[in-house]
């Protein structure tokens, strides 16, 4: 046990967030009035709000530590244990628009709507346990942060208790509004966590000149470090386009948006801040590579190389500011769990209880029910965090997995209308079965990744959803049509009001057609248009790549230009 080293200016610091915070949430109850405001916010948030949900809840604690401790050991090649998803980045401006055009309040409606009732209760058993594991993951990933960030004399079963009680409460009060608002406020802290380290060291390692002499040049190659190869970062980036869009919080964290063009925003610029605020963590990893090298504050080495972004906080930092990192890192994890939390209570209310156990209340009632679920699914992640979770890395790897999966009935279901829920089922046990017993026959863990593994069982899934479906019946004609003329018609203005004849024949004019969907049948989605059709997902894509190459040749320029 270490000792405690908050000062009195920290604490002051602390109280001052948590105050703050919670009278975000007391603010943001007063506007709820209903469940559809509870939960998804009426629609009605700005691009601004969406960038900043969308960026707090996709943003975790574990983040910054996990790669400051890979640079710090490998040199700046090790950002790509970050930026791996970044190719994948442009391809969510095309995915985006979906979760509005779904025009529901849950993925489990949506798989009912595509495939039927119980395809629904089968996504709300899979979204429940994600949800479950997940927030576990943030909780004690951040409480093991700041428990080191306070020199260790802080219990991390404690400081998860304490975490649930602050987000439970202004979430509990203020649902999907207050979370919105709170990750929105909460991402200033978290680009200060970013980016306060580096100034306060640059002046003791001498800038990139000072580091390279320290350090050598060998560690600053943007080369991809051993195990992360060009074949790695191409099957990660089809994992994560394969899984993101069977999240289950992603119809709240995307969908919500005043409009589409909301939600793409939101998708595409809050996932491009947080690639952005990964070179923020990669130079703290190399300041505290060249601190420890000169031997400075008295250190030889690090004892394990994920004390490096702990390290530089403890001897950089000034008076208040190891306050305001515990507060960086709380808005971190909180925002998060808080969106987790809200999303859960929605799909338990939706996909189970307003369906099966009560059908005909008043809006109150459910609005009710989801709150209590909220608070019970998250006291049910922080007791998998106490006596399950010992590596969070294998957690988050186990989530990422098991959506990944799900991602294939999903996609299935809007690309091709053979897709039925037969196929969908085969498609999930075949690749989750060949995924985890690869894996347990390996090494006896079923939270391993390994690209050559996924992509067989990718393919496995794949195949077997084509061929059940083909060897089976096809879904009802008027539900399969019906879910079709939906996503293919754009969401505006009033979210609920079902597309007639007139918005369905303009959507290829405006360029609002949507290439997944037409994927298979792009000459006809375009409507005689040629690319034009395609205008709206064809420019933001191309924005997409154009940041991705701007931000990477910054990156390439910085760490070359001194020698």
């Amino acid at each position: 046990m270490g000792s405690f080293q908050i000062s009195t200016i920290d604490l002051i610091v602390l109280l001052i967030y948590f105050g703050g915070i919670s009278a975000v949430g007391i603010i943001a109850s007063r506007r709820i009035r209903s469940s559809a405001n509870y939960f998804l916010g009426e629609r009605q948030f700005n691009k601004w709000i969406m960038i900043g949900q969308t960026f707090g809840t996709g943003t975790h604690a574990e983040m910054p530590v996990s790669l400051a401790g890979a640079v710090y050991s490998m040199g700046i090649s090790g950002i790509w244990f970050q930026w791996k998803n970044l190719f994948a980045t442009p391809f969510y401006w095309l995915i985006a628009p979906l979760f509005r055009r779904f025009r529901r309040t849950t993925m489990a409606e949506v798989m009912e709507d595509r495939y039927g009732p119980w395809m629904g209760a089968i996504y709300t058993v899979f979204a429940l346990i994600f949800f479950t594991i997940n927030m576990g993951s943030m909780l004690k990933g951040a409480a093991k942060v700041i428990d080191q960030a306070a020199g260790g004399a802080m219990p991390v079963n404690l400081l998860m208790v304490v975490m649930t009680l602050v987000f439970v409460a202004y979430s509990f009060t203020g649902g999907l509004v207050a979370t919105a608002w709170t990750d929105f406020l909460q991402g200033f802290l978290i680009l200060a966590l970013s980016f306060m380290l580096i100034p306060l060291g640059w002046s003791w390692v001498g800038g990139i000149a000072g580091m390279k002499s320290v350090l050598g040049p060998e560690k600053f190659s943007l080369a991809t470090p051993h195990g992360i190869t060009i074949w790695f970062i191409v099957i990660l980036t089809i994992n994560g386009l394969t899984g993101i869009i069977a999240q289950p919080h992603l119809i709240a964290a995307v969908g919500t948006g005043k409009d589409e063009d909301t939600g793409r925003i939101g998708q595409l610029y809050g996932n491009m801040v947080k690639r952005f605020c990964t070179v923020g963590w990669a130079l703290v990893g190399l300041i505290t590579a060249c601190l420890i090298a000169k031997g400075q504050f008295g250190t030889a080495s690090l004892r394990d190389p994920e004390d490096a972004f702990g390290f530089a906080c403890r001897h950089l930092l000034f008076p208040g500011g190891v306050g305001l990192l515990i507060a960086s890192i709380l808005a971190t994890n909180m925002a998060g769990c808080s969106a987790f939390m809200v999303d859960s209570g929605a799909l338990f209310t939706r996909g189970f209880y307003q369906r099966y156990v009560s059908r005909d209340r008043e809006d109150r009632h459910y609005l009710v029910i989801g709150r209590i679920s909220g608070v019970l699914i998250t006291l049910a992640a922080v007791l998998y965090a106490v006596f399950f979770i010992d590596r969070v890395l294998y957690a988050f790897l186990l989530t990422e997995t098991m959506a990944t999966f799900v991602g294939i009935s999903i996609y299935a279901g809007l690309i091709w209308d053979r897709a039925n829920r037969w196929g969908a089922v085969a498609g999930m046990v075949m690749a989750a079965t060949v995924n985890f017993s690869i894996y347990w026959a390996r090494n006896g863990r079923l939270d391993a990744w390994d690209p050559n593994v996924f992509i067989i069982a990718l393919a496995a899934g794949i195949g077997a959803t084509i061929l059940v479906s083909l060897a089976t019946p096809p879904e009802p004609t008027s539900a399969r049509d019906s879910f079709f003329v939906r996503v293919n018609t754009p969401s505006i203005g009033d979210n609920d009001k079902l597309p007639d004849e007139a918005d369905r024949l303009a959507t290829a004019r405006d360029g609002r057609q949507l290439l997944i969907t037409n994927l298979l049948h792009l000459r006809r989605g375009a409507a005689g248009l040629g690319a034009r059709a395609y205008r709206v997902d064809l420019w933001g894509f191309a924005i997409g790549w154009a940041i991705v190459i701007v931000l990477v040749g910054c990156v390439w320029l910085l760490f070359s230009s001194a020698g």
